[in-house]
């Protein structure tokens, strides 16, 4: 049987390529999820891993897909390569259980390690040269202007926070948050 892992590493991207080409490879069943690559425990990679049989191949779009490291990418192939599990990298081909298979992954997943420490190395230079900002922010941007939510708080002065939050669209724990700030500052 054929079996098919998608992963991204954040909620905000989309899983539809790489379920798209593995059913495009024809796989039998697909297992997909949202998590991040950093950690070990991907429970649908874990429960994914578990059904695999002797004769079944695992395929994954690329090889950072499934594998944290280059030690974690050998280790689980060499795992499957023992329980009998065959291996299909999509933009590398099909693993084999050969000294030169063998090689050729260690070098890819080597690349993908790699490929994946300059990305942080360039997220945290590009954060560092962010910080060097005046107006510099970490974490996600308001949603409601300074000035939307002064108005919010005027409104309230004569309105209940349902009403308020009808008419402004700023929920009711943002206005008292806001109204809290308010009078710490007074």
């Amino acid at each position: 049987m054929k079996y098919g892992y998608a992963r991204v590493s954040t909620l905000r991207q989309d899983l539809e390529a790489q379920i798209q080409a593995l059913e495009h490879e024809g796989c039998d069943d697909i297992y997909s999820e949202k998590f991040t690559g950093t950690k070990a425990d991907r429970p649908k990679f874990k429960e994914l891993l578990s059904k695999l049989e002797k004769g079944d191949t695992l395929i994954v779009t690329k090889l950072d897909r499934f594998a944290r490291s280059t030690v974690d990418a050998i280790n689980t192939v060499k795992e499957l390569f023992d329980r009998g599990v065959k291996v299909h990298v999509l933009n590398m081909g099909l693993v084999e259980d050969t000294p030169t298979g063998r090689l050729i992954l260690t070098i890819m997943s080597g690349f993908a390690e790699f490929e994946r420490d300059m990305i942080v190395e360039r997220t945290q230079e590009g954060k560092a040269i962010a910080k060097q900002r005046e107006d510099f922010r970490e974490g996600r941007p308001k949603k409601y202007s300074k000035k939307q939510v002064e108005h919010a708080l005027e409104l309230l002065k004569t309105k209940s926070y349902k009403e308020v939050e009808e008419t402004t669209g700023i929920s009711k724990s943002t206005l008292i948050r806001a109204k809290k700030k308010e009078q710490v500052t007074q």
